[in-house]
């Protein structure tokens, strides 16, 4: 069965931004959806978050990630460490280092077993922006890209959802075409 998982980024819940809307959008395409409530992502150190975040969902050939912010490296590692090749993720405003010097981001490994990442993923999209405030940018998508191959998206559009910067982003049609293959 085609299951979907959205992860929201630091001090996010699942009521924000575009993640009810893209998980009501996969739930009729077919898929089950989780939008789990991660308080303390890049809280906890990632050692001790990931093993929970694991036992708490099911990963298999059909399994589709989609991560904002945050959620993004934490999807890296949970590639890293399933032993299933799952049919797509999807990294917006995701970032593999640190992205800025002065904030703690507990939610990156130390490094990354790139291939191991690229084994188990069939499908792997990255979307940046070139003026993400908080330099999730780019340039941090083109580092992924490079490890990992698959597509990467740059816009101009900010961190695809902001309080503090304004940035309602109720809806993100993008990412129907990137998870659905469709525009509506």
């Amino acid at each position: 069965m085609k299951n979907a998982i959205i992860f929201h980024g630091t001090d996010d819940n699942p009521d924000r931004y575009w993640y009810k809307w893209l998980g009501k959008e996969l739930e009729k395409g077919g898929y089950i959806v989780s939008i789990p409530y991660n308080p303390t992502i890049n809280k906890e150190p990632i050692n001790t978050f990931l093993p929970k975040v694991l036992k708490q969902h099911t990963f298999d050939s059909e399994t589709l990630l989609v991560g904002h912010s945050s959620g993004g490296p934490l999807i890296l590692s949970i590639l890293e460490h399933i032993d299933v090749r799952i049919t797509k993720a999807v990294l917006v405003a995701g970032y593999s280092q640190h992205p800025d010097e002065q904030m703690e981001d507990l939610i990156l490994q130390e490094k990354y077993n790139w291939e191991k990442i690229k084994q188990n993923v069939k499908e792997i999209v990255f979307i940046n922006s070139v003026n993400d405030p908080w330099s999730c940018d780019d340039k941090q998508g083109r580092i992924m890209f490079d490890h990992l191959g698959g597509t990467q998206i740059i816009l101009f559009d900010g961190h695809f959802g902001s309080t503090s910067n304004g940035q309602v982003y109720d809806e993100f049609p993008l990412l129907l075409t990137v998870t659905l293959g469709r525009t509506k």
